[in-house]
C-alpha cells in the first residue's frame, strides 16, 4: 500500500481554504476600517459560497486557478504582518536560552530553588547513565583509535 507524504500533498478543499484565508488577509491589508472590512469579507465569502456546491472537479479546479491568479493580480504591495510571524518585525526577537547556562549560575542563585536543583542533578545522572549504556564511555573510545 503507498503511503501519502505528510507534507506537500493537498486535497482541493484544503487549498480552497488556504485561498479564502489568504484572500481575507488581503482584505485586512487594504481596508483599515473595521466596517469596510467586515462588508468587503461578507462579498468574498459570498463569491466562495455560490461555488461551493460544484461537483465537477474540472471546473472546480479552473475556479480554484483563476482564484489564485486573481489574488496574486490584486495582492496588497505591503501585505500586513504579524510581528512575530516569519517576515514580522518581532520575528525571532525572543532568544529562549540553552539549557546548559543554568549549570552556571551562582551557588547563591541556585540556594533559591533546592528542589529543582537537586532534580536537574539528579536526572543529569540518569542522562551520563544511559547515554554510557548506550554508546560507552570516552575512556573505552579512545582506546580503540
Amino acid at each position: 500500500m503507498a503511503q501519502v507524504p505528510l507534507y506537500g500533498v493537498k486535497t482541493h478543499a484544503q487549498k480552497v481554504c488556504s485561498l479564502y484565508k489568504r484572500a481575507l488577509r488581503n482584505l485586512e491589508a487594504y481596508y483599515d476600517r473595521r466596517n469596510v472590512y467586515r462588508y468587503q469579507a461578507v462579498l468574498l465569502r459570498d463569491r466562495f459560497d455560490k461555488n461551493a456546491k460544484i461537483t465537477d472537479m474540472r471546473k472546480a479546479v479552473e475556479i480554484l486557478k483563476e482564484g489564485e491568479e486573481e489574488l496574486f493580480l490584486t495582492q496588497h504591495p505591503i501585505p500586513k504582518l504579524f510581528a512575530t510571524s516569519q517576515g514580522g518585525v518581532a520575528h525571532q526577537r525572543v532568544v529562549t536560552p540553552p539549557d546548559w547556562v543554568i549549570d552556571y549560575w551562582h551557588p547563591l542563585e541556585k540556594a533559591h530553588y533546592p528542589e529543582y536543583f537537586k532534580r536537574r542533578e539528579e536526572r543529569k545522572k540518569e542522562f551520563i547513565a544511559m547515554w554510557e549504556k548506550e554508546y560507552g564511555t570516552a575512556e573505552k573510545k579512545e582506546e580503540k583509535h
